[in-house]
């Protein structure tokens, strides 16, 4: 993986991508990753009850998704206690159950979306909140181009999503976008790796906070169009979001080494 932002030595071989051995070894490498983004959500405050999942494409089965187990904190998640569950939402591998709702959301997009290795959705604060506004977020900031014409709005709340019908429709209005905002639900982001989903869905959320923020302070003023899309394709690719998540593996795997198991 190049990099042009890297100059001189550093800590570079975090920011290497990692080369498999074998599927056995993908799969336990992707499901630490998928404990610590778990872990990650709920130090920054995303995890609601039984609310918000992140899901995993199996690398072999690849109908089938690890999802974080019903009931459980996210701060407290282990890759052991990670549930696979096939293409009907039936429980195959592990002791815990699953929430409905995180069936027939994560399902449905993953089976729209070939190219999607992880989905990540939670009720965090301000992005429920701006969801409530039905709009696109605009181009305020630098992080928030990442989302720029990347992005799209599902806009028929309905309720709990607990009906597979309700996840079809969800994914169709993600399109081949890397997010979309849940009208009065939440933010719901993809990315072609566990690292690249959960840290799109962190910057998403706070790109929310940044433009409630400046909108309560009346100050919106939008990045021109021509400079966000050139912005957009210099922190909105796939590694920049692989990238953007390994500081804080690094933080989650020191702070809390026993997510690994």
């Amino acid at each position: 993986m190049t990099n042009e932002k890297v100059v001189g030595k550093g800590i570079k071989d975090y920011l290497e991508q990692p080369v498999f051995n074998s599927i056995e070894e993908e799969r336990q490498h992707n499901k630490q990753k998928l404990a610590a983004a778990f872990r990650l959500f709920g130090k920054f405050g995303f995890s609601e009850g039984v609310a918000g999942h992140i899901t995993y494409r199996d690398p072999e089965l690849t109908d089938h998704l690890w999802v974080n187990p019903y009931g459980m904190h996210f701060n407290h998640i282990k890759a052991s206690d990670l549930v696979l569950v096939n293409s009907s939402g039936e429980v195959v591998e592990g002791k815990y159950s699953v929430h409905k709702s995180a069936f027939a959301i994560h399902s449905a997009v993953h089976e729209a979306r070939p190219d999607v290795v992880a989905s990540a959705h939670a009720h965090s604060v301000y992005g429920k909140t701006w969801s409530v506004s039905g709009k696109l977020l605009d181009p305020l900031t630098q992080d928030a181009c990442t989302f720029y014409n990347d992005h799209s709005i599902f806009d028929e709340y309905k309720g709990v999503a607990l009906d597979e019908d309700e996840g079809v429709r969800i994914g169709r209005a993600l399109g081949r976008n890397k997010a979309v905002i849940l009208r009065s639900h939440g933010l719901l982001t993809v990315g072609q790796s566990v690292d690249t989903a959960a840290f799109w869905f962190i910057t998403m959320e706070r790109s929310c906070q940044s433009q409630l923020l400046a909108e309560s302070a009346g100050i919106v003023n939008p990045i021109a169009s021509d400079d966000a899309a050139h912005t957009a394709s210099q922190v909105g690719r796939e590694v920049d979001g692989w990238e953007g998540f390994q500081p804080l593996w690094q933080r989650i795997i020191k702070e809390e080494p026993e997510l690994l198991n």
